[in-house]
């Protein structure tokens, strides 16, 4: 191929036909467990996390709910990468070779957004959420000073790998994904590029703007103990019984178990399996969906 400008940005063209084929290409998971909230700022912020607006009987005047104003933010951050493609590669048409690189630069961003999330839900045993609590904990403080403050527990100690138990089908998800700016490919194929004109290398990379946060903690229960059917029982009763702090019913209905490789045989057993050994009906046969990610343990 003869270097030219022309000749540049079609190769350009091809690789970003190729970023975008692996970008099409990929099934995020994210999506299921996380609520994409568009940002205009370099931060946002949740002031009104932990009010669940409930309707009442309309008798006399309308009674006006005022948010508590919690102190909870999330602050965006950049991702990148960036490959370089040598002169003499693009010189000798063996350009065609980095199709699969491109279709793979395009695979991770699209899941870029799960390592992330996933990684947010593994960190909430030691992660605060906007109560000031950790997102997993046994002493989030619920009430009013009406009816008092009780703590409640949406977590299980155990010295195993986490599963967990969320309540995904409702318009804001247990985790935020907080959006910036979305992934784009760009490239340097200037002749008077420095990288061009001292190592004979053209750069295309990939960004991104983001980040990620916790919502309501109590459509989510974490645990580390044994993943069977008494602790997962124990986890699901403790959700159906989360209350407002007015003493309401909130209405959680747990959806989906989440577990990583290490869980998933215990999990298909609990979840998927219609017959008990003793040949008794599995009373937890499809009782939620199951999820296994690659991204927790």
């Amino acid at each position: 191929m003869i270097i030219n400008k022309a000749n540049l940005s079609a190769l350009f063209i091809a690789f970003k036909a190729a970023f975008n084929e692996g970008f099409r290409g990929a099934k995020p998971q994210w999506e299921q467990v996380a609520t994409l909230v568009p940002s205009t700022t370099k931060e946002e912020k949740y002031g009104w996390l932990g009010q669940f607006p409930r309707l009442r009987e309309w008798v006399g005047d309308r009674q006006v709910k005022n948010l508590a104003a919690h102190d909870y933010s999330i602050r965006n951050k950049s991702f990148e990468a960036t490959i370089g493609v040598k002169r003499e590669e693009i010189e000798d048409d063996s350009y065609g070779v980095f199709k699969p690189l491109f279709q793979e630069m395009g695979y991770a961003a699209v899941t870029h957004p799960d390592e992330l999330v996933y990684g947010l839900l593994a960190a909430g045993f030691a992660s605060l959420c906007f109560d000031g609590q950790y997102f997993f904990d046994t002493d989030h403080p619920v009430g009013d000073e009406a009816n008092g403050i009780a703590s409640v527990s949406n977590m299980q100690a155990g010295g195993g790998n986490a599963w967990f138990l969320l309540d995904a089908k409702r318009p804001l998800k247990p985790l935020i994904f907080q959006k910036r700016k979305d992934y784009n490919l760009q490239t340097l194929i200037g002749e008077d590029d420095e990288a061009v004109f001292m190592r004979g290398e053209y750069r295309y990379g990939v960004d991104a703007r983001g980040n990620v946060g916790y919502g309501f903690w109590q459509l989510a229960f974490g645990s580390k103990a044994t993943l069977d059917e008494t602790n997962f029982n124990a986890a699901r009763v403790a959700m159906l019984a989360f209350k407002s702090d007015e003493g309401r019913p909130l209405g959680i209905q747990p959806t989906v178990l989440i577990c990583g490789p290490s869980n998933a045989a215990l999990a298909e057993k609990l979840l998927l399996t219609a017959t008990l050994a003793n040949g008794a009906s599995n009373p937890n046969y499809k009782k939620v969906e199951l999820l296994v990610v690659p991204w927790l343990a």
